[in-house]
């Protein structure tokens, strides 16, 4: 049986490696694109999205629910650390997106820029 002091720490490159993908819906509609993310475990605290660019990255990491006056000898379950990135049409306005995480799943809402969403137009008489 390993101990604490015995396991090897890993460097962020390697973490990265280690990510799981969240499983993510995409939903269109005429003024906007919602994803929904499924990352169970994830606190808010946890949570980071960033936007530079064109480019969207979602990365969190699951905290397991412990005991405070436990502390895990060993284990075989391991949290898992998500992240997923995405490269944003330039007729969606970044600056505008909502976020939100409940239950587990993050849903975030980004809107079209107003000159890419329809428009319909009046045909007036002459």
């Amino acid at each position: 049986m390993s101990t604490r002091n015995d396991i090897a720490t890993s460097s962020p490159a390697q973490e990265t490696l280690r990510a799981v993908q969240p499983a993510i819906d995409v939903y269109e509609t005429d003024a906007s694109i919602t994803l929904l993310a499924d990352m169970p475990g994830v606190p808010r605290e946890q949570l980071e999205i960033h936007v530079e660019g064109d480019s969207l990255l979602i990365q969190g990491e699951a905290k397991p629910q412990i005991a405070a006056d436990l502390e895990p000898l060993w284990a075989e379950v391991r949290t898992p650390r998500y992240r997923r990135s995405f490269t944003l049409s330039r007729e969606l306005d970044t600056s505008r997106i909502e976020a939100n995480l409940k239950d587990g799943v993050l849903t975030l809402r980004i809107p079209k820029q107003a000159q890419a969403q329809p428009r319909r137009i009046q045909v007036g008489v002459a």
